[in-house]
């Protein structure tokens, strides 16, 4: 059970969650045109469940946004009920929607923070780039509750590199908090070991995403519903001579190419209820950085 109360390191700014469930509810008829990045790394996640010897029969998607993890779990594991959870009442009925009637998938509406679920309720939770948008001690907390002993977890998260270029330009525009605080891997598995979980591992990975310029990038995060959601947010409109200190900013990370890059932090780990045999807690790379916080 948790060990220790959190400590300042091991916080995020408070979110808004009510910002995060309205952003995302507006992105679900534009999620799937520009979440590339959010496919490859749903893949890389589901990769790593090659290392394990698991047949789930309830399976958990939390965060399932329109339904790629769902439907990708129920191709692995065929007999599995798969069960998905998102914030926005929009994604989760694309995701409904895209199953099928005859599929094995089941999709709600939900917090991460306070699962619907009765405890010991599933062998397996996945959740794919959901997290950044939660505290991460309650939602550790609850995805403990509901797994079965022996259940394992498995999640990909963003660490606080994500869109440092973003973030650093708009330092140059005002002292405003701008850009979406992002957890650190290390933290992530101090909140694991509170929950009780075991065994958490945990390795990051960086992937860059290139533009001809700035609106471009800004278009895809509204697309995907990656909206600033902090408490500390500014809640008044850019305004053009702002917009524009931001684009000039930007432009000295401008590279050879002529391209602007947007840099993505990305965090992989899972963890155990209990002693599950068959996992082999290996980063899958070994130039990819990796921390084992075991005793």
């Amino acid at each position: 059970m948790p060990s220790s109360p959190p400590t300042d390191k091991q916080t995020i700014a408070t979110l808004d969650r009510t910002a995060v469930r309205h952003s995302f509810e507006r992105a679900a008829a534009t999620y799937d045109s520009a979440a590339v990045l959010q496919r490859k790394v749903a893949d890389e996640l589901l990769a790593r469940l090659d290392l394990m010897t698991l047949e789930p029969q309830r399976i958990l998607d939390l965060g399932c946004g329109t339904g790629y993890c769902a439907r990708a779990l129920q191709k692995r594991y065929g007999k599995a009920r798969v069960f998905g959870l998102d914030l926005a009442h929009g994604m989760a009925c694309v995701a409904k929607k895209r199953a099928g009637w005859l599929s094995h998938q089941h999709f709600a509406c939900g917090d991460a923070e306070t699962l619907p679920f009765a405890s010991d309720s599933f062998d397996l939770v996945v959740s794919s780039l959901a997290l950044q948008w939660c505290q991460p001690d309650p939602a550790f907390t609850e995805m403990a509750r509901v797994l079965k002993p022996g259940g394992v977890l498995l999640f990909a998260s963003f660490g606080p590199d994500t869109l440092m270029e973003l973030r650093q330009a708009w330092k140059a525009v005002d002292d405003g908090t701008h850009v979406h605080d992002f957890i650190d891997m290390h933290d992530l598995g101090d909140a694991m070991l509170r929950a009780g979980l075991t065994d958490p591992v945990v390795d990051m990975d960086k992937l860059v995403l290139v533009y001809p310029d700035v609106a471009g990038l800004l278009r895809d995060l509204k697309d995907i519903g990656a909206s600033n959601a902090a408490e500390t947010r500014p809640r008044t409109l850019t305004g053009r001579e702002r917009f524009s200190r931001l684009l000039a900013a930007y432009e000295m990370f401008r590279n050879e190419q002529g391209r602007l890059p947007a840099t993505y932090e990305v965090v992989y780990g899972h963890a155990l209820l209990a002693s599950a045999a068959g996992l082999d807690a290996q980063p899958l790379d070994a130039d990819k950085q990796f921390v084992d916080f075991s005793p």
